[in-house]
């Protein structure tokens, strides 16, 4: 992970915990892993969870569509459909609600 990744979560003192059960065979691949790359057992268990956990949210904030779907949607933004009475209704309510 980039440093820059790393200090977008705040200041780096360690003031929680956390804890996990694992096989022994999982423990020996963490700690031979860690071992590889130079790092404690702790730093290359928090460190693979930080950057698993960025990933997954980033994965989650990307809408991927392969095939006729990216078609249909690039159409749908470079063409949209006229509004009908119940979308021009939906943003009346949502005006409304939101106070606009």
């Amino acid at each position: 992970m980039p440093p820059q990744a790393l200090r977008a979560y705040g200041p780096r003192t360690k003031a929680e915990r956390l804890e996990a059960r694992v096989t022994r065979r999982q423990k020996r691949l963490i700690e031979r892993a860690a071992a590889l790359r130079g790092t404690s057992v702790t730093d290359f268990v928090v460190s693979s969870a930080q950057q698993a956990a960025a990933q997954a949210v980033k994965d989650s904030q990307i809408m991927s569509l392969q095939g006729r779907a990216s078609a249909v949607f690039v159409k749908a933004l470079l063409h949209p459909p006229a509004s009908n009475s119940a979308a021009k209704a939906a943003a009346r309510r949502y005006r409304n609600l939101a106070g606009r």
